[in-house]
């Protein structure tokens, strides 16, 4: 009679979790949302509330709309909170880190809504906008201190131990949290009384001091600012001491830090820039982020609940600095680093038409580098598991003990955010989405889902690898064209023969990893057969470009060339199997696409 209940509890938890996730990325764009309400000056584009001039529905005006879809959301939001809490009332009691904070926040998500509805009807927004953005930071708070009690708790099947701040670094984390909520509020405040505008210039105002009380309040937010990147810095190099065996804290701690630093980034180029709107999304986007995942890394150390013993003999540990930066490196895999940025920069000189500026290329570069690698890293950490059992990879720095597991985590997820800043910042927005778009199809719908799903998974997540192009493309251009794709297109084709001809040799590996790759589903034959298929069709799209005069002469001698070569060592592959000759491909692939790109600049550029 325990099974069904154990079912019964186990589906309990899981919907919990459900509802509670729901519910933290409905709040998130809730808050996204607000600030657009702020920015673009919609506050009181409706006089009334909850309806918009007494109607239901979605007004002309584009000011009202955006009130109204502010409104929408809101209401959406606050259903899930008290959906939460009505099922933790009913089916969760028992656990407290979950049941009350989610009470507290439906509370608080109401008292917001009539703090923005009284702003409204009273016409005084600005004055109220610091606490209605207040009551929003706890109830998103709130929340995910019980997400993450719901995560924490095994399958939600026992009462849970409250949260402990006994030792340095959880109470480090209280200190970071309260500066992180007083730096949201001070911009809250910054923004509805228009001081930004006040204090033109970073840091200082025009480069002197403040010559009126906008201005200082400006200002002080500024200080506020650095005073909170400070304790989070603090915050960042503790966790990299003493909480290098705790995966949330210490990659929630990395990632409140390089959101600070971005946050700064993109604060001070908004104001430089002259308030341009994807930058001001950006900061309000990266503002609510940093408050959600620093309340995480409060959660998550109040949960571990480790004592000042614990961090003191783990930050005792012998960590000797040359192994580890190797293995860093390592874990970036640079060698797949360096093919990916010869197709970011061969994108940037296509789309161009010329060689890239210095800054430009750069910046490109660096966010690409660190995209790819904290991409890599990301992978490594899913892996490792199965690393473990490969031959090939079980001298890795995971796998092997050398680095542990959440640092490999934290380390991927912190790269990835400093990619993304960059290019957003010194580049442009649709490179950074694009990057981050690649990143997340390799990480998340390659590494996690199809790799292990599918025997076409190297076929279908081959579009992750494709993406570096696209980025120098957008990067040179801020837009995408025809050809770009073409790029895409090339990559896309290339992967399969490309990592089928590794996945020959490594055949045996990949079935101890249980991973389903084709060599291991449909045997060797078909691979090698599918290898010299693929190889056709990518030698042919190659040679489209010249036809459609998207390319000239000296790259259509190369693709004919390489070509050849790759089609005779994909020949060989069919017709005389074995490692030997797999391999031979797997390195020839390597060279052709990397010659392939160059060809493409080469002939751009003579």
């Amino acid at each position: 009679m325990s099974a069904p209940s154990f079912d019964l509890e186990k589906t309990n938890a899981n919907r919990i979790r459900f509802i509670l996730l729901a519910g933290v990325i409905a709040t998130f764009v809730l808050m996204l949302a607000g600030n657009l309400v702020r920015a673009s000056g919609s506050g009181l584009a409706c006089p009334d509330w909850p309806t918009c001039y007494g109607q239901v529905g979605f007004p002309p005006d584009i000011q009202a709309q955006i009130q109204v879809a502010h409104r929408g959301l809101a209401l959406l939001a606050g259903l899930l909170v008290w959906a939460g809490a009505l099922w933790a009332l009913l089916f969760n009691r028992g656990l407290v880190w979950v049941s009350r904070p989610l009470y507290a926040a439906s509370f608080m998500i109401l008292g917001q809504s009539l703090v923005g509805g009284y702003a409204v009807v009273s016409g005084s927004p600005a004055l109220l906008a610091p606490l209605h953005l207040a009551l929003a930071l706890l109830s998103f708070g709130l929340l995910l201190v019980s997400t993450v009690a719901a995560f924490f708790e095994h399958a939600g099947l026992r009462p849970m131990a409250g949260l402990r701040f006994a030792s340095p670094f959880a109470r480090l984390t209280l200190w970071a949290a309260a500066g992180v909520f007083a730096l949201m509020v001070s911009g809250a405040l910054t923004t509805a009384t228009g001081a930004g505008s006040a204090c033109e210039g970073w840091p200082l105002c025009a480069g002197g001091l403040p010559e009126s009380p906008l201005a200082w309040l400006a200002m002080l937010h500024r200080v506020i600012t650095l005073i909170a990147l400070g304790v989070t810095g603090v915050q960042f190099f503790a966790a990299w001491r003493s909480q290098r065996s705790q995966p949330v804290v210490l990659s929630a701690a990395t990632g409140v830090f390089l959101l600070a630093l971005g946050q700064i980034l993109i604060g001070a180029l908004k104001v430089s820039r002259g308030f341009p709107a994807e930058l001001i999304g950006l900061h309000a986007a990266a503002a609510a982020a940093l408050w959600g995942i620093q309340v995480v890394a409060c959660a998550a150390a109040g949960k571990t609940a480790r004592s000042a013993e614990d961090e003191r003999a783990e930050a005792a540990e012998d960590l000797p600095l040359r192994q580890r930066l190797k293995d860093f490196v390592i874990l970036s895999k640079p060698v797949i680093v360096l093919l990916l940025l010869v197709t970011t920069y061969a994108g940037m000189v296509l789309g161009m038409r010329a060689i890239p500026g210095f800054a430009l290329t750069f910046w490109t570069m660096l966010g690409g580098a660190l995209a790819a690698g904290g991409a890599s890293a990301l992978n490594q950490y899913i892996d490792r598991e199965i690393d473990k059992a490969m031959q090939r990879t079980e001298k890795r720095p995971l796998p092997a003990g050398r680095l542990k597991p959440a640092e490999g985590l934290a380390y991927g997820l912190g790269a990835c955010l400093a990619a993304f800043f960059l290019l957003a910042g010194f580049v442009n927005l649709l490179a950074a989405v694009l990057s981050l778009a690649g990143m997340i199809y390799y990480v998340l719908l390659y590494s996690v889902w199809l790799k292990h799903l599918t025997v076409q998974n190297i076929v279908i997540g081959g579009g992750a690898g494709a993406i570096p192009p696209l980025v120098g493309w957008a990067a040179a251009t801020g837009r995408l064209e025809i050809p770009a794709l073409f790029l895409f297109a090339i990559i896309f084709f290339w992967t399969p023969p490309h990592f089928w001809a590794l996945a020959l040799v490594r055949r045996n590996d990949y079935a101890r990893g249980n991973v389903p790759m084709l060599p291991v589903v449909r045997g060797e034959v078909e691979t090698r057969k599918q290898v010299f298929i693929y190889t056709l069709e990518l030698v042919a799209l190659t040679l489209v470009m010249p036809l459609l005069k998207m390319a000239g002469s000296i790259y259509l001698v190369s693709a004919v060339v390489l070509g050849a070569w790759l089609i005779y060592s994909a020949w060989r592959v069919l017709k005389n199997g074995g490692n030997k000759t797999a391999f031979t491909m797997y390195r020839v692939s390597s060279m052709y696409l990397m010659f392939l790109f160059v060809a493409l600049v080469v002939d751009v550029l003579i």
